[in-house]
């Protein structure tokens, strides 16, 4: 239900937000709001834009000692009856309901805002529009510009506007997904004793997961913890038989300051004795607040800062060497929801203490 694509920088955050909102923007299917983002940047003579299929970088080149990315996708999950855009008045506040309210057109409406409004920051600024972050990794449009112009992410900071209730969330754990696999021997159920069932046998598996001890390590003075959880178990031949295998799937959320060389090596000798095959893993993200920039933000936007324990695109930048917290407007736990809905008050504030940061009066505006 893309209303109409043209965007008003003039207009203030929360009706951006609206604007946005109301271009569909479903994974894959970004190429309409990418346009209407390209159009509306181009026409901003302080900053240099360029377009990589349906993601969009804009930058200032003012000379500064730092460099700093602001970065946020476009894309949504599919529509869930959750369009147009709605606003209510609420008892604690107007709301905007619908899809990608949350997760997260709020986060690009303010950064579309700062990049038309704040013309000379204190800092250069990249801001990064991109595509397809809800889907797999090959589409994702942060992925693709490091593999094709990491220079474009190169940064003494970044600022990822995913929905963290407007507090800054630093770096996030890394995530490893395997599969262990229990053998036995497949027999007639009547004759059980002729063969080895490996279903029971996988009982040991999850003793051992039943007794992990979570690490928790303090980063930058936050304490994240990890987790080591079985989410799937598989196995079974029919109603008369034996099984002679079992799989169970475990996930390790592991704490940034694990490689994952050293994640995968930890949940091999956890499950030693078993065959281990690892189908999926991503590195965590250092929250790097030890850095000036980061420092700086975090004083801007009030000194409050909590660990991700979930995995964002943070990681990206850290591969990068670049550290990189979330902070944007929303609550996440109302992401990909039918009634996906965000605070405007949380639009505001993300604005202001975003362009705080980025100037040398915390006062200005446009």
């Amino acid at each position: 239900m893309t209303l109409d694509t043209a965007l008003d920088l003039t207009a203030d955050a929360v009706t951006l937000t609206e604007q946005l909102v109301n271009i569909e923007s479903v994974s894959r299917d970004e190429h309409a709001i990418a346009d209407a983002v390209e159009e509306a940047l181009r026409a901003l003579p302080h900053l240099a834009v360029s377009r990589h299929g349906n993601t969009v970088v804009a930058r200032t080149d003012l000379g500064r000692g730092e460099r700093v990315v602001v970065a946020g996708h476009l894309d949504t999950v599919p529509i869930n009856d959750n369009l147009p855009c709605r606003r209510e008045q609420t008892p604690d506040g107007e709301i905007l309901h619908g899809l990608g309210t949350c997760d997260m057109k709020g986060g690009d409406a303010v950064m579309l805002r700062i990049a038309a409004t704040v013309p000379a920051p204190n800092r250069d600024v990249t801001f990064i529009f991109y595509e397809a972050e809800e889907i797999e990794t090959e589409y994702n449009g942060l992925h693709l510009l490091s593999q094709s112009h990491p220079e474009l992410m190169t940064a003494d900071f970044a600022i990822l506007m995913e929905p963290s209730n407007a507090v800054v969330e630093a770096g996030c754990q890394g995530t490893l997904r395997v599969d262990v696999t229990v053998r036995g021997e497949r027999s007639h159920s009547a004759r059980s004793w002729r063969g080895v069932n490996a279903i029971h046998g996988a009982g040991e598996v999850l003793t051992r997961l039943n007794a992990y001890q979570a690490r928790t390590p303090v980063i930058d003075g936050l304490e994240y913890h990890e987790g080591l959880n079985a989410v799937f178990i598989r196995g079974g031949v029919a109603g008369n038989v034996i099984p002679d295998e079992c799989v169970v799937e475990v996930n390790f959320r592991f704490a940034p300051d694990r490689s994952e060389e050293e994640a995968s090596a930890f949940v091999r000798e956890f499950f030693d004795g078993y065959d281990v095959e690892i189908t999926d893993i991503a590195p965590g993200a250092m929250p790097g607040l030890d850095r000036p920039a980061a420092k700086a933000f975090v004083e801007a936007v009030g000194g409050e800062v909590n660990p991700k324990f979930g995995w964002t695109d943070v990681a990206r930048f850290s591969s990068l060497g670049v550290p990189a917290v979330n902070f944007g407007p929303g609550d996440p736990m109302f992401a990909h929801k039918q009634d996906e809905h965000v605070r405007t008050a949380d639009i505001v504030r993300c604005e202001e203490q975003l362009r705080a940061w980025l100037t040398d009066d915390a006062g200005e505006s446009s």
